[in-house]
């Protein structure tokens, strides 16, 4: 087993390490990337030994899926932080506050308080009810093949969509920083995941996540403190300099557009700490809210973790320090990203990635002395390694869960009618991890260049409004059965993912094709407009759905002067390069050091104005020849037909609906009988899986 796992270990750092001939770019300075592959390939050891370790241990089933129930309370309330802190935690996160201010924050708020839910609702039922996987805690008391079977797939479906987010972030992630391919970073990510889940199982899942949350807090805490120690540790100070920050006002600015006109550099500023800025509409808000405080307690690897403590007082222990972690990394979050505002600023952020997923790493590297510093790109070469550890682990987590799901419930539950042997449930888990991979790895090269928000949205969702109301219902309510479980998780999951499917997270040709024209030929001047008064909506479906003869609510609009025409891309270049030479001449003649400084830092500006005009001017180029002649989406529809970005709002209360409606109208024997048992059970543990029964 060792000697497999170490020639796993080799093969990926050969993969790793062959991106070095493709290292083209990146944010790295290219003097220091072999710094940045010696501390990938240090953490990678790091994260093998303990696979090594956990492998010389993992001979059982429950072993395998459960790390033999062995994990205390706080070793696993740092798993689970670990297996929480997802890449879009650490640098989506850090990367929304940085370019919207207030708005970013409130994802945060929304998964703290889901673990909440976790808590009071969840943790200590599932793990006195259940054995290893989602489809246990169902099929206590509901007819076990075909709970089973409907649980699996929704487990695979919610973990597809999550994981593949994953490795396409993981991909972009490392390409973006260090230049490697984006295949090759994929494969990678594979190859270290596989290691893991195959041969160390649950317990060297568990402390890959460990190992990873513990660097990711220590590098949060030493970057916060770097941003916040000028201002003396005050918060007011603080955030007084973060109104005041000329990057901040340009940045809300651009996003008020019009309105911004009539506001001074101070408000402008004090806007970037207010709501509305991203997430502009409150019913979007709310929508989105219930996904990811519902869907984190319907989250098959979330629910995993549960079943590897050997109590259920350990249970309530691990949500408890996994709430203190995650909320303390998330109040991190908010310096990161305003710290990154300030001292990057959200326009090299942006021009970097779009959705501002760098802020974080670019923050790390100005603090160490800037782009053309060793400590700089050290320190955001371990930082990206931690983000890169960061994707593994979350990666592992969603495989064994997928896993257990095809393995556990399919093949052991359904298709051997638990008549496995312990051996042949081992091998088939590994074989079903092998397979998950692999299906993990072609999907994330497939989906290369996709935009990933949709498939993270559509898995909190579905699994709020499918596996959600599943086992809430079935730990809860007496009358639940069979039949509405399969009702609410089917009707749950496709209501989500056909609601996201024709929701503004997809792509929509006209609408690329339009914003590509305004970057390469410009925009025409707009008029001055007249103060217009606030319209009423005409109805609360009208803000939903894009039907006929709807009217939207908008609030008043204040008198706007005339904007000038914008040009384009080409205009854009010839003027700054005039600039360039102009400066470039005049440079050389200038006696005072003060306006010496002026002009370099004008030539130094108007360089980086060509780097992001030409990336823009490439970009636009590169959408028209994608889209040509494409006028639809996917789905057939020229803009969104549903209006928010999350459809929690419809798909979760159905989901409950559905399940209430259909065990209502329909019986269920075996989940009467069942009731008392499971009552008794969820509530005393008496009978529950210990680690001393395997």
């Amino acid at each position: 087993m060792s000697k497999q796992t170490l020639n796993l270990f080799l093969a990926a750092i050969a993969i790793v390490g062959s991106g070095a001939a493709y290292a083209a770019g990146g944010a790295v300075a290219d003097e220091y990337k072999w710094m940045t592959f010696a501390v990938f390939g240090a953490i990678i050891a790091v994260t093998m030994a303990i696979t090594w370790w956990a492998a010389r241990s993992t001979h059982t089933t429950s072993e395998f899926y459960a790390a033999g129930r062995s994990v205390s309370g706080i070793q696993n309330g740092w798993a689970i932080a670990g297996d929480y802190l997802s890449a879009a935690s650490f640098l989506g996160i850090a990367g929304l506050i940085s370019l919207y201010g207030y708005d970013g924050f409130m994802y945060s708020v929304g998964w703290l308080v889901a673990y909440i839910t976790v808590l009071l609702v969840i943790a200590e039922p599932c793990r006195n009810i259940g054995k290893y996987t989602m489809g246990d805690i169902l099929a206590f008391r509901n007819d076990p093949k075909k709970t089973k079977t409907i649980a699996a797939l929704s487990t695979i479906t919610v973990s597809t969509f999550y994981l593949t987010a994953q490795m396409v972030g993981g991909g972009v992630l490392i390409k973006t920083l260090i230049g490697i391919d984006y295949e090759i970073s994929v494969i990678g990510v594979g190859i270290l995941m596989l290691a893991y889940v195959v041969f160390g199982g649950m317990k060297a899942t568990t402390w890959v996540q460990i190992t990873k949350a513990v660097l990711l807090v220590t590098a949060s805490i030493i970057l916060v403190m770097l941003v916040w120690a000028p201002y003396g540790f005050s918060l007011p100070s603080y955030l007084q300099a973060v109104v005041a920050d000329p990057d901040v006002q340009k940045q809300v600015a651009k996003l008020l557009g019009d309105k911004a006109a009539t506001m001074t550099p101070e408000e402008l500023g004090q806007r970037f700490l207010e709501p509305g800025l991203f997430l502009k509409n409150p019913i979007d808000q709310i929508s989105l809210g219930l996904a990811l405080v519902l869907g984190t307690a319907g989250m098959p690897h979330i629910l995993m973790r549960f079943f590897t403590v050997p109590t259920a007082q350990a249970a309530r222990t691990s949500v408890i320090w996994a709430m203190g972690i995650i909320g303390g990394f998330y109040v991190l979050t908010l310096f990161l990203g305003t710290g990154a505002a300030m001292l990057v600023g959200p326009d090299k952020i942006s021009s970097i990635d779009a959705g501002g997923n760098m802020a974080g790493p670019l923050l790390a590297q100005f603090l160490g002395g800037g782009e053309n510093s060793m400590l700089g790109n050290f320190m955001l070469a371990f930082v990206a390694a931690v983000a890169f550890a960061t994707i593994v682990a979350v990666v592992a987590g969603l495989v064994l869960a997928s896993a257990s799901a095809m393995a556990h419930d399919i093949y052991v539950g359904v298709i051997r009618g638990d008549h496995a042997t312990p051996k042949e449930q081992v091998v088939a888990a590994r074989v079903a991890s092998v397979i998950v991979g692999i299906i993990a790895i072609v999907v994330g090269i497939l989906a290369k260049g996709q935009n990933v928000a949709h498939l993270v949205a559509l898995a909190f969702a579905v699994a709020a409004s499918s596996n959600l109301p599943a086992v809430f219902l079935t730990l809860y309510w007496k009358k639940c059965n069979t039949n509405g479980i399969i009702a609410g998780m089917v009707v749950g999951t496709l209501t989500a993912i056909g609601l996201v499917m024709v929701s503004p997270n997809m792509t929509y040709p006209k609408a690329v094709i339009a914003n590509a024209n305004k970057v390469l030929n410009g925009e025409p001047s707009v008029p001055a407009k007249e103060a217009q008064p606030a319209v009423e909506r005409s109805s609360f479906m009208c803000e939903l759905f894009a039907l006929e003869g709807c009217v939207l609510a908008k609030p008043a609009q204040a008198a706007t002067a005339e904007q000038p025409a914008k040009p384009g891309a080409a205009e854009k270049l010839a003027k700054l390069n005039e600039k360039i030479a102009a400066l470039e001449t005049s440079l050389p003649t200038l006696t005072d050091e003060a306006a010496k400084a002026a002009a370099a830092a004008d030539l130094a500006k108007a360089k980086k104005d060509i780097a992001a005009t030409e990336k823009a001017k490439a970009k636009a180029e590169a959408d028209l020849a994608k889209f040509e002649g494409q006028t639809t989406s996917i789905m057939g529809l020229e803009k969104p037909f549903f209006l928010l970005k999350n459809p929690g709002l419809i798909s979760i209360p159905l989901g409950f609906l559905m399940v209430i409606l259909f065990s209502l109208f329909t019986r269920d024997k075996r989940a009467e009988e069942m009731w008392d048992e499971l009552y008794v059970r969820q509530n005393t543990g008496i009978n529950a899986e210990a680690a001393s029964a395997h």
